[in-house]
């Protein structure tokens, strides 16, 4: 697991070093300017003088508590959700209350998200074409759009360009996986929580709605969100205003809220699990995301699109894939959608020679 976090981190521009063992992460911060470790729950947190996250195998409330209390800028469980933990360190950018013990961690993050273009939605089908013509329509108002689409379809990309085509594009834009977090830390999380309102909490911390002020809240998965959380949204919705865990004031927020789920929410509604009227306050505009296999005419994009991305990334010439190959490719079924095709594409790459061929694919993807 260590690889692969260290590959991804990099990959979003992120300094890494790694080590075995407790000793050799001490010294690391010793000779080395360190803003923030990434542990496992068997290292002692008070051995090392930074902020850390913590991720575990066997998540319990008692050991979440304490990792907090011992100075966790977080706590994830395996399978590590990627969303929360660049989320978690990206917040050091917009957090007052953090930014002055990790200035290093601010400005860098500062730099990069102010460089770092939205990646381009690839493809010219109808069905894509469709989707843009959406986005470009509404994103210049405040109108709130509920983004419904299969996992892998590129949800977060359509959120992103909601908030890059907006007027509040120079804002921050905040995303919050709602069934990453637990029910017991969700109000926290969103709304954040006052100084001593329970007994990790050392320190006042801004929440979701207040860091995304003036920009865009995407909150991904709202359909695996708690009733009870869900009602706590809905008021911060109606009023423009929230309320800190343990606090006794309103405090105004300007946020355009974009949600997104891969349910079907109407169903979820009619079960009792999703509030009506939530959905009706989220969903002022709906965009359906297509799934891979109604768009297949865009593959073939889409796959040299991946070439050239990861074969920068990996620093490595880029690879010629045959004709055959991509037609291959394009019959797949791709459940996993988009995600799916860059993992198979990325594996192709690693395990080819200095072509991708279609025994390549037939080695190499197993799944139809």
């Amino acid at each position: 697991m260590r690889n692969s976090l260290s590959e991804r981190l990099r990959f979003e521009h992120f300094a890494v070093s790694e080590a075995e063992d407790i000793a050799s992460a001490a010294e690391i911060c010793r000779t080395t300017p360190i803003d923030v470790a990434i542990l496992g729950d068997s290292f002692p947190l008070d051995k090392l003088p930074i902020p850390s996250v913590v991720i575990t195998r066997e998540p319990n409330i008692d050991s979440a508590i304490g990792a907090l209390r011992h100075g966790a800028i977080d706590y994830l469980t395996t399978p590590v959700d990627m969303n929360r933990l660049l989320d978690t360190l990206r917040r050091f950018d917009t957090d007052d209350t953090e930014v002055k013990s990790v200035e290093r961690v601010a400005t860098r993050h500062s730099t990069r998200r102010t460089n770092c273009a939205t990646q381009p939605i690839i493809g010219h089908s109808a069905a894509i074409e469709h989707v843009r013509d959406m986005i470009s329509r509404v994103a210049p108002s405040d109108a709130r759009v509920m983004v419904l689409g299969e996992n892998g379809t590129g949800k977060e990309l359509v959120a992103r360009w909601l908030h890059q085509k907006s007027s509040r594009a120079a804002a921050p834009f905040v995303e919050v996986n709602c069934a990453a977090i637990p029910a017991e830390l969700i109000e926290s999380e969103l709304f954040g929580h006052e100084k001593g309102s329970f007994t990790s909490a050392v320190k006042q911390r801004k929440g979701k709605f207040e860091l995304a002020d003036g920009g865009t809240l995407f909150m991904d998965e709202i359909g695996d969100m708690s009733l009870s959380a869900q009602a706590k949204v809905l008021r911060a919705l109606q009023e423009n205003k929230i309320t800190r865990v343990g606090g006794d004031r309103d405090i105004s927020v300007d946020v355009r809220v974009v949600s997104a789920t891969n349910k079907d929410i109407r169903h979820e509604i009619e079960l009792g699990h999703f509030r009506e009227d939530l959905y009706h306050r989220l969903s002022v505009i709906e965009i359906d995301v297509p799934p891979l296999r109604e768009r297949r005419s865009d593959i073939s994009l889409l796959v040299e699109h991946f070439i050239e991305e990861i074969c920068s990334r990996h620093n490595i010439a880029t690879k010629h894939i045959d004709r055959e190959a991509l037609n291959m490719l394009a019959e797949r079924q791709w459940t996993g959608n988009i995600r799916e095709l860059h993992n198979v594409v990325e594996r192709l790459i690693i395990l080819s020679d200095d072509r991708i061929t279609a025994n390549n694919v037939e080695l190499y993807c197993h799944n139809r």
